[in-house]
């Protein structure tokens, strides 16, 4: 692109760091505006597996690929299906350190690894924490404008919102809002598993696991530096994660409350959510319109949940992300013109997001049926056919 832009990223997540990363590489200089106070005010996440065809794509192209390797687990690409007795319906393992093809492989990151990953890259100043974005607007010249909370404004050449699920910057281009799916989770934590919790770690096993039944589900993953992260998933009322019945400021009457829902299931798997450490957290899954998508406007676009919010059921939001980050760069350094660099980032990524949007909500809505064990056997199975799934 000829001249120099100023381009401000509004969300210091995976898929705003990507885009701005790809840029320094191409001597494109960014500015993203994170309302976190620091890298390490807000726990970021569980593991994501990171697939060849986006999220490794994406750090090919940030030139980090190499330096991604030794930070990922392929040994926790694992995965089992489970009913509410423990039996195994379905078992796909991890591929063995003589069987991995790196060409396919998806290992598996802790969020706050790869995020680290990001940020180290970054010249210093890139990422401007604590500031947070009150107001955007398009100014009488039509260029983007940034309000701040603390009453600064900031004018751009271009805008990118990389802000999650609420963006700020999304109704600059879009009037759609995310939906609540009719599905919540509620999250925790168990620490030192190997050693304090043996039998937990011998039924998730190296990798992931969901147990079905009853349209709720267990899923637990194991997570760096021995942890396992807990999602406990009910079809609930939208008011139900806000109603104080899961209040985490009171985790021993919210475990209570959230076994309740599971009085029947096997107690090795109650031990996930009775055995754990901290708080619960309760998460109501939204989801913006499948094929959501705006006409160009001049100067804004979106990356990441921002542009496609869907379930984690097809395991594709960090991933294509980090996707829409790398290809937004790549596009802004291969044409002279703005508007036709957004409208070649928007035009393949469009039907991308709308294909995992759809194959996320049909995973959701089968997954949370009374024989949705079954469902997510038949889906991993095909997944997986030839490469070692077995299935009941």
């Amino acid at each position: 692109m000829s001249g120099a832009p100023r381009i401000a990223i509004v969300g210091g997540g995976l898929g705003g760091l990507t885009l701005a990363r790809v840029l320094h590489v191409h001597g494109i200089a960014s500015t993203v505006y994170e309302l976190d106070a620091s890298a390490t005010a807000r726990d970021q996440g569980g593991s994501l597996d990171l697939d060849p065809e986006s999220g490794q794509r994406a750090l090919l192209h940030a030139g980090l690929l190499e330096e991604f390797r030794p930070l990922s687990r392929p040994e926790d690409g694992e995965l089992r299906l489970l009913d509410k007795d423990a039996a195994v319906g379905f078992r796909s393992p991890a591929p063995e350190p003589g069987e991995r093809d790196e060409g396919k492989e998806r290992p598996e990151i802790d969020r706050r690894a790869l995020r680290d990953l990001l940020l180290g890259s970054l010249p210093e100043g890139t990422v401007r924490w604590g500031h947070k974005v009150r107001a955007v607007a398009l100014g009488v010249a039509g260029r983007p404008t940034l309000t701040l909370s603390d009453g600064r404004t900031v004018e751009t050449d271009l805008l990118v919102g990389a802000d999650g699920a609420w963006s700020r910057v999304r109704p600059l281009v879009s009037d759609a809002d995310p939906v609540y799916s009719g599905v919540s989770y509620v999250d925790c934590l168990l620490h030192d598993v190997d050693a304090r919790h043996p039998a937990v770690a011998e039924l998730v096993g190296r990798g992931t696991m969901f147990a079905l039944a009853d349209e709720k589900g267990l899923i637990a993953q194991r997570n760096g530096g021995d942890r396992i992260r807990v999602y406990a998933a009910a079809k609930a009322p939208e008011e139900w994660s806000r109603s104080g019945l899961i209040d985490p400021a009171d985790p021993v009457a919210a475990r209570k409350r959230l076994l309740d829902l599971f009085p029947d299931w096997d107690e090795g798997l109650r031990a996930l959510i009775a055995d754990s450490d901290g708080p619960l957290v309760p998460r109501p899954i939204h989801a913006l319109p499948i094929g959501h998508r705006w006409d160009r406007t001049p100067g804004v676009t979106l990356v990441g949940d921002a542009a496609h919010l869907m379930s984690p059921f097809a395991g594709a939001g960090a991933n294509l992300a980090m996707l829409d980050g790398a290809e937004l760069a790549l596009a802004l350094t291969t044409h002279n013109d703005l508007e036709t660099a957004l409208n070649a980032y928007e035009t393949p990524m469009f039907p991308r997001a709308e294909e995992a949007a759809a194959q996320s909500a049909d995973n959701l809505t089968g997954f949370f049926r009374p024989d949705g064990l079954r469902i997510a056997c038949d889906t991993f199975t095909a997944v997986t056919s030839g490469s070692g799934g077995e299935a009941r």
